[in-house]
């Protein structure tokens, strides 16, 4: 499949993607009313207990919201799609909106993330504080610096970019900076543990391969889920709670399972998803 993934792959642009309609082989994991079929973690406390309502439906919206907290107090939290996929596009748009509740560490400021390829919200540890997986980081501009968006972060992760292991906690992408309250829309193009794309728009602004766990920057997990070198082929997917927040009015996925093994029906449906036409929002 490499000849595949030096074509079409590198080549894919998001341009529309977030506009199709659900349909066949578009799943939309928030249905815009309600937190059905997902499962929420947050450091400290119990699965599925929603410390100070933090994840919420408003407004047709997945807010991530603290409110009802004193101080946030390294209470990170992720909200888990309860089905894993091993291959797929992911679409979300967001916005960071607000201000930064009083105890988030400064990195935070403007600052979520998709985490793709993790491990089940039931096998984190109730003091852990972030899942394995890969997190596409989701930036948001502080109104003065260059601050790029779908980056890569790796909590118990490492990746391979350019034949090389990479073992840096965060990678920096080529996006542009999005300050304010604007929506963005991020995607992350995932094929096993072959290759993944991050893009923003309609720009590839990241590429790396074979996903695998390693490395440290994820505290109180369960150390025999922390194989070094298992290569990631599938996982669950979840949104972060981090201290800022953001909303979350779309968040569908193309699920590509069923053409893994005919890389000639996975070309033919990248090329069909480029070139769909589109409606605006």
């Amino acid at each position: 499949m490499k000849k595949l993934f030096t074509g079409t792959l590198l080549l894919l642009s998001l341009a529309g993607f977030a506009q199709m309609k659900p349909g066949k082989g578009w799943i939309r994991l928030f249905n815009g009313k309600d937190l059905t079929g997902w499962d929420i973690k947050i450091k400290g406390h119990d699965l599925n207990n929603n410390y100070g309502n933090t994840f919420r439906v408003e407004d047709g919206l997945l807010k991530v919201r603290y409110d009802q907290y004193t101080n946030f107090d390294e209470q990170y939290g992720h909200i888990f799609y309860k089905q894993n996929f091993s291959a797929y596009l992911i679409v979300v748009e967001y916005r960071f909106t607000g201000s930064q509740v009083a105890g988030g560490p400064g990195w935070a400021l403007r600052n979520s993330g998709v985490m793709l390829h993790g491990q089940s919200a039931a096998s984190m540890g109730k003091d852990q504080d972030f899942p394995i997986s890969l997190e596409e980081q989701l930036l948001g501009g502080n109104g003065t610096d260059p601050r790029s968006t779908a980056n890569l972060c790796t909590p118990g992760t490492n990746v391979v970019m350019n034949n090389k292991l990479i073992t840096e906690h965060c990678i920096t992408s080529t996006s542009k900076t999005y300050h304010g309250e604007q929506w963005v829309r991020a995607a992350a193009l995932v094929l096993g543990d072959s290759v993944i794309k991050h893009i923003v728009f309609k720009d590839t602004v990241l590429v790396y391969n074979k996903p695998q766990v390693g490395g440290g920057n994820v505290t109180n997990a369960d150390n025999t889920l922390l194989q070094e070198g298992r290569p990631l082929k599938e996982g669950s997917i979840s949104l972060q709670s981090e201290s800022h927040p953001v909303d979350f009015r779309r968040v569908e996925l193309f699920n590509l399972e069923p053409y893994m093994n005919d890389p000639a029906k996975l070309d033919a449906i990248l090329k069909k998803l480029q070139k769909r036409k589109y409606k605006k929002s």
